[in-house]
């Protein structure tokens, strides 16, 4: 196959997981592994969605609750409960999900622009909408939303 032919089909992959009732994507390479959710250290003055701190193999890292960030309801720990921990320009951070799904290839093609109406996530946050037949993910530009001066985290993270 020619680069060509090839040109139009870069294929990305996304790890799923769900928040509430939607089900987001994020970039698999920003993925270091994915916990049980543990009890973590709470630190005094965080923003209340930074639900404190775990030690991850010597390296404290700091556990944000995604669900309590986007205020999608009462956050549930319960045994589907996941820290996906990620690894974004080499500062790690934890993120805890409602649960996650798999690992899904999208293709140019079916990654849409996604409407800017408001969701929980801003659209300046967003890669797009990935379909899958009748499946639907919100892409998450989880780069830059962990960087973002809303969360607060990027002088953080440099300490």
């Amino acid at each position: 196959m020619s680069d060509a032919e090839n040109a139009g089909n870069t294929v990305q992959e996304f790890l799923a997981f769900k928040l509430g009732s939607e089900e987001y994507g994020i970039d698999i390479l920003k993925v270091q592994e994915i916990r049980g959710y543990e009890a973590v250290t709470r630190i005094a003055n965080a923003p209340e969605f930074i639900k404190g701190v775990i030690n991850l193999r010597g390296i404290i890292i700091p556990v944000v609750d995604m669900r309590i960030k986007f205020k999608l309801g009462e956050p549930v720990y319960d045994q589907f409960t996941v820290v996906i921990i990620l690894n974004i320009n080499g500062r790690v951070v934890g993120m805890v999900v409602d649960s996650v799904s798999d690992v899904t290839s999208l293709t140019e093609e079916q990654i849409k622009p996604a409407p800017d109406m408001g969701t929980a996530f801003s659209t300046e946050y967003m890669i797009g909408l990935g379909t899958i037949d009748e499946r639907m993910l919100i892409l998450v530009d989880i780069q830059r939303l962990m960087s973002s001066p809303e969360m607060g985290l990027s002088e953080k993270l440099a300490a």
